[in-house]
């Protein structure tokens, strides 16, 4: 919470100025608590939100150590890590998550600065909350896929994981991960909205999501590259931070064919082990058969 492009910070939530005294704080903690409580008509996912805000600013030295972390944040392109000595062999993996994103909020920052940027200004935290809207989501998202690809990574060697792939031209329809493993092929979308989210008749709906259709999105990827490589996926997963969901697991069931399920970031791995309630697993043979058509069909956006 309050660490994301999009999130809104723990003053923002108790709706003060970052400069507000300790005892303008404690005011509208408790103003916000009779505002929100559910008791009295107010939103649950809210009256949730302002006790854990408080619990960043509640005293001088919490909100001391919240306002150094809100300057401390870094949200730069991670640096290549260096294979692991000493443990199981990863996860095969193709392609760079986030990379495309990224390369998208590069051009859509400078076109907003209407100049030549660094990426050390760019990832400035101070820069990126005075950003448009659309950048900040661009940015939000890329570190969402790069959060999933690190958990994927510590998946196997059972698994295979392509990362920003895309079966035609058009690089805004990539799937943000396909992933191979002995409970089938999954397609994955990593994606952040800054809020809390509900479902409602299999998709996903809230403040934050402003109209948009991540779970028909997220099929509709899927469809395109199952049409291009013939290979056949048990299941679709969409990915959110931990806050935004109030289950660990939330199965949306058999959406235009497919099983669903909207997962917590912290809770994917158990998931892509096990697999998801009627999703269909694959042999050895027909798993050696998907990656090899996989691996010659897709395109990698960036490798």
């Amino acid at each position: 919470m309050f660490e994301g492009p999009l999130s809104a910070s723990a003053y923002e939530v108790l709706g003060v100025a970052a400069s507000a005294s300790d005892d303008e704080l404690r005011r509208a903690y408790r103003l916000r608590l009779r505002q929100t409580h559910p008791d009295t008509g107010g939103d649950a996912a809210l009256f949730i939100r302002v006790q854990r805000a408080w619990e960043h600013v509640g005293t001088p030295a919490e909100r001391a150590a919240y306002d150094r972390g809100r300057e401390d944040v870094s949200w730069g392109a991670p640096a290549a890590s260096a294979p692991r000595a000493g443990t199981r062999p990863r996860t095969k993996t193709y392609g760079q998550a986030g990379g495309w994103r990224r390369l998208r909020y590069l051009q859509l920052m400078t076109e907003h600065l209407g100049r030549t940027v660094t990426a050390r200004e760019i990832y400035d935290p101070a820069v990126v909350r005075e950003a448009p809207w659309e950048a900040r989501r661009m940015l939000a998202d890329a570190l969402a896929e790069e959060s999933t690809a690190a958990a994927i990574a510590d998946l196997g060697i059972g698994f295979t994981a392509w990362n920003d792939v895309v079966a035609g031209a058009d690089a805004a329809q990539k799937l943000d991960h396909a992933v191979l493993g002995p409970t089938g092929l999954y397609g994955l979308a990593s994606e952040d909205f800054g809020d809390a989210v509900r479902f409602r008749q299999g998709e996903v709906i809230g403040r934050s999501v402003d109209g948009s259709t991540p779970v028909a999105d997220l099929l509709s990827r899927i469809r395109s590259l199952s049409r291009a490589a013939r290979v056949r996926f048990a299941g679709a997963i969409l990915i959110l931070p931990d806050d935004d969901l109030d289950e660990a697991v939330t199965v949306l069931g058999a959406v235009r064919g497919v099983p669903v399920a909207v997962v917590r970031r912290s809770a994917l791995r158990p998931v892509l082990r096990s697999g998801i309630p009627g999703a269909r697993a694959m042999g050895v043979t027909e798993a050696f058969d998907v990656r090899t058509r996989l691996t010659q069909t897709a395109r990698v956006l960036v490798p």
